[in-house]
């Protein structure tokens, strides 16, 4: 393992759509992922997942970019001189691409040089199992254990590294973050569209679309100002660099690290310096940094931090269609993807960090037909389309909630509705997250439905549908939530059969009301006609 070299070693294993598991070296992976016969990277944790699919993605459009390829190779020695082209004939040992260089004064993959030898005596030890070396939220004793790698191979080794240095937050003094999140404790979010959720097809799309037309021309290609780990770096804050320099998807590397032979032996350790600032400075872009994957807040100037709960539909929704948001270059449709009639997928990825902590690894994928593409990506009549039908769903989402809110804390009273506090409130509350990932679950599929009829009376008849229709509408949902809150709650059993009795007369008297109710769909059972639903 001390003396690999990931353009030439056979070491990143790969479970290919024939069903067989082979090792494999960098090129081999984008043959394989170019051919789409990648399933999975069994090594690769959840968390890393953006993490190395923006890394291949940036490593192989630069690539392409410097060498003027207009495709991606489809023979792993075509993507070996390619990725040799980023880093040229000042190492002729392939240092960059090596886990282990004892000089510290050459780079190593994903490992910053220090300015000369003597800047060994500046590292210390540090990890001896790559989940250790990973970044701060999943190197604690929190979501997931600390130091289980022990029998690590070196791709856990190469996916720990990548993950670290282009995804880490600030982790205390001399441990700064990335520059492409918006302050210490944000996150780098993945949000693209891709073709299918096929590993391979997602990645050829994305090094497609980077190559074509984010790098613009002129653009600096040297090593130094594309891999970022290839430049020297002892930890000064005069050593900062800034992002104008830069080509626009450099890769980072935001921790001086270096990996050692194992004390124990074949494996491998660790060892870290500190810096005195960020290996970026972009503190002033609050993350705005162009990342093609990551929504831009206009209003407030910076980028998205998803926050515990992750991808939700309201979120979803609001970052699609929000005036305030603006999609990120990967999430725009490209020239042969405008005409096609293929149904995409929305790939939304995050790891949520807190103060010292995570707070959740959040990944949805969302199929997306012809017709919301064209919203999401056109003008902003089609999108103010897409967000007044989903917003108009929202409303009536939340009618329904407040609705059952009442009815569950009526029943969490005992039948008393003028006795009710902050307790019964809380009572509440996992009820109506429990109908709210109901609605989640299909809101993207029926939202997609109704924005398809073009007919408005065929629109208001999906929507009413979708809200009550016997079986699984969302008031059918609200329904059997208020059941089930029921027979769970506590209630004295003198008082069970009385607040049971309140508690469906509230929720069936409001939900008609037409002050805060959806008295439209009950308009046949109240004989009145059926076209006030505006």
């Amino acid at each position: 393992m001390h003396n690999i070299n990931i353009l030439v070693d056979s070491v990143i294993r790969v479970d290919l759509s024939s069903g067989q598991r082979k090792a494999a070296s960098l090129p081999q992976v984008y043959e394989a992922l170019v051919a789409d016969e990648v399933n999975s990277f069994p090594a690769l944790r959840p968390h890393q997942r953006h993490a190395w699919h923006a890394f291949l993605a940036q490593l192989g459009a630069m690539a392409m970019h410097k060498a003027g390829v207009g495709e991606p190779p489809g023979d792993a020695g075509a993507w070996g001189g390619l990725l040799r082209g980023l880093t040229g004939a000042e190492w002729p040992g392939d240092e960059p691409w090596r886990l282990v260089v004892d000089d510290v004064a050459a780079p190593a993959f994903m490992q910053p040089p220090a300015g000369s030898g003597d800047g060994a005596k500046d590292y210390k030890p540090d990890a001896t199992t790559p989940d250790k070396l990973d970044m701060l939220v999943t190197s604690k004793n929190h979501d997931l254990k600390m130091a289980i790698g022990l029998d690590a191979g070196a791709d856990d080794w190469i996916f720990a590294l990548v993950s670290l240095q282009t995804m880490a937050g600030y982790d205390g003094a001399g441990n700064h973050g990335i520059a492409r999140m918006n302050g210490g404790l944000g996150n780098r979010p993945g949000f693209s569209i891709a073709p299918s959720e096929r590993v391979g097809a997602h990645i050829r799309r994305d090094i497609m679309a980077l190559a074509s037309g984010f790098i613009p021309k002129g653009a600096p290609s040297d090593a130094a100002s594309t891999l970022l780990w290839t430049r020297a770096w002892d930890g000064g804050k005069a050593e900062a660099l800034t992002l104008g320099r830069l080509n626009p998807l450099c890769i980072e590397v935001c921790r001086r690290i270096r990996l050692r032979r194992s004390d124990e032996g074949e494996g491998l350790r660790a060892i870290r310096a500190t810096s005195k600032g960020a290996r970026i400075e972009a503190k002033a872009q609050k993350g705005v940094t162009g990342d093609p994957w990551t929504p831009v807040n206009r209003k407030e100037g910076k980028s998205l931090t998803l926050s515990e709960g992750g991808f939700t539909y309201k979120r979803v929704v609001d970052y699609l269609t929000g005036a305030d948001w603006e999609l990120p270059a990967l999430c725009k449709a490209t020239d042969s993807e405008r005409g096609s009639p293929d149904t995409m997928r929305l790939v939304a990825r995050a790891m949520a960090r807190g103060q010292g902590k995570t707070e959740g690894y959040y990944e949805r994928v969302i199929p997306v037909r012809k017709k919301m593409q064209t919203a999401m990506m056109g003008g902003a009549g089609d999108r103010d389309e897409l967000g007044a039908i989903a917003d108009g769903r929202i409303v009536e989402v939340g009618k329904v909630q407040r609705i059952l809110s009442h009815a569950i804390q009526v029943f969490a009273a005992g039948g008393n509705s003028d006795g009710l506090s902050a307790e019964h409130r809380r009572l509440a509350q996992p009820w109506l997250n429990k109908l709210d990932e109901i609605v989640d679950a299909g809101f993207f599929d029926a939202l997609q439905t109704e924005l398809e009829a073009d007919d408005p009376d065929e629109r208001k008849r999906i929507r009413n549908e979708w809200l009550m229709n016997g079986a699984d509408g969302v008031i059918d949902h609200a329904r059997d939530t208020l059941r089930d809150a029921q027979d769970a709650l506590p209630c004295a059993a003198i008082r069970r059969y009385k607040a049971q009795v309140r508690s469906d007369g509230m929720f069936e008297g409001r939900i008609r009301g037409a002050a805060a109710g959806l008295p439209f769909l009950f308009a046949q059972e109240r004989g009145d006609n059926d076209d006030d639903n505006d």
